[in-house]
């Protein structure tokens, strides 16, 4: 099949040969005409297999009839990251040069006045992460009643980013009567959910089995130590045994292991440079120019450039780290083996590794070789004797001997028993007092005066 064949425009047929594009993908294949009948799209494919082109071609087309009004946009595309949308503006620029159409691009770390003056000239295209374009819309610089295609690009991105709230915020403000196209390389159950309030009546368009890796990728699983400083002298030496690495991407999960990983790369004689969230636009770009151009052999990357980022010539993917979410595999290794080219991705794994070692191959169906040294199994004598030192340790204790009795303490002697008092009997006649119990003071004799 031909792009002709799609029912495209000439103008857009014209730009995609002379970009060196001479068949479409299946993804673009099955999107395309269902986009050009002004149906909604749930397009589900993997990274790398032509998303951005599924939803820029027939758009072009649409495009060609009308023209824009100052602050209200005929067409709208979400994207998660900054550099997600720089690569949509760029592919606009390549297959829309025959067009005569103004793209406005709002992310952030860039003048906010400069996209907004823009805006104010009428723009035909608005390409925007969520958080920059409600900035805009707060403050009465844009208007979204006159959108009339809207396409969010990396849905799953979107969930893990937590911006999904802001995505049904941005729909309510949309025309009922809007088409979308909705495109996602996962489909975990947040995202079924929200399909059903964002599309009408969607054609389903599958290129590939979700979750899946291409079949021309060759993975590897590499045993690691679990100390830092181990696993980095690991990191190198696997490095260094690929004789063919044009260019490579080494995925930390962490940005603070991604400069760790950056400082003991070059230190090691390595041509790297870090990309993670925390750098501005101007050094983020800055950075994926130089790795494009060859200028950078190594790039340490946090997974802010693990999704849909458009370098099309990786050879080899390192995970130095295990992705937590196994979706997040998918989507590394999905940077090398693109169109049909060989690709080479390892991930490193320590014991502490195991759970999500599983469940990356629970998610792509595979189980993934080990490379080099494989995790040695325990002897058979061991593994008899393991339980036997078990059985002993968890074995029931003796009995405790009894405590002997405690001798008695020696009685302290008792008092002697004090006499009784002595009593006196009363004279008989005198009936009280007598001379044996006579007080001293009546005894005394009287003094005459």
């Amino acid at each position: 099949m031909s792009f002709a064949e799609l029912g495209l425009s000439p103008k857009v047929i014209d730009a995609v040969a002379a970009a060196g594009f001479s068949s479409p993908t299946p993804i673009q294949a099955q999107a395309i005409p269902h986009a050009l009948q002004r149906k909604d799209v749930l397009g589900l494919a993997q990274t790398g297999s032509g998303k951005t082109a599924a939803f820029v071609l027939p758009m072009l087309t649409l495009l060609e009839k009308g023209r824009a009004r100052a602050r209200m946009p005929r067409t709208l595309i979400l994207e998660p990251t900054r550099e997600l949308a720089v690569q949509v503006r760029d592919a606009f620029e390549t297959l829309g040069k025959n067009h005569r159409l103004t793209v406005a691009l709002l992310i952030g770390g860039v003048s906010f006045d400069d996209q907004a003056s823009k805006i104010d000239r009428g723009a035909d295209v608005v390409i925007a992460t969520p958080g920059r374009l409600l900035d805009h819309f707060e403050r009465g610089k844009l208007l979204l009643t006159g959108v009339e295609l809207l396409v969010i690009d990396e849905a799953d991105r979107m969930l893990d980013m937590g911006f999904i709230p802001d995505i049904e915020r941005i729909c309510k403000t949309l025309p009922f009567t809007r088409q979308t196209l909705f495109f996602s390389a996962t489909m975990p159950p947040e995202i079924q959910r929200i399909t059903g309030q964002f599309l009408h009546n969607p054609e389903r368009v599958e290129a590939t089995p979700l979750s899946s890796t291409v079949a021309s990728l060759e993975q590897w699983v590499v045993k690691a130590p679990s100390d830092a400083k181990e696993k980095r002298e690991t990191l190198r030496q696997l490095i260094r045994s690929q004789t063919n690495i044009n260019n490579a991407i080494v995925f930390a999960n962490r940005k603070t292991t991604v400069a760790l990983l950056e400082k003991s790369l070059k230190r090691h004689g390595f041509n790297a440079a870090a990309l993670h969230g925390d750098m501005d636009q101007t050094a983020r770009l800055k950075t994926l120019s130089a790795f494009r151009g060859g200028e950078v052999t190594y790039l340490i990357a946090s997974d802010v450039a693990a999704r849909g980022l458009d370098i099309p010539e990786v050879s080899h993917v390192f995970n130095y780290d295990v992705p937590i979410h196994a979706e997040d595999y998918v989507h590394r290794v999905g940077r090398t083996g693109r169109a049909g080219r060989e690709g080479h991705a390892f991930t490193l794994v320590s014991r502490l590794d195991a759970k999500h070692h599983k469940a990356i191959e629970q998610l792509i169906k595979k189980e993934i070789a080990w490379f080099g040294d494989t995790p040695k199994e325990e002897p058979r004598e061991a593994a008899e004797e393991r339980p036997k030192r078990q059985q002993q340790r968890h074995a029931a204790k003796p009995a405790r001997q009894p405590k002997p009795e405690r001798t008695p303490k020696s009685e302290k002697p008792q008092r002697p028993h004090r006499p009784e008092p002595r009593h006196l009997p009363d004279a008989p006649d005198t009936g009280g007092f007598h001379s044996g119990n006579m007080p001293a003071f009546l005894a005394r004799p009287v003094r005459s005066a």
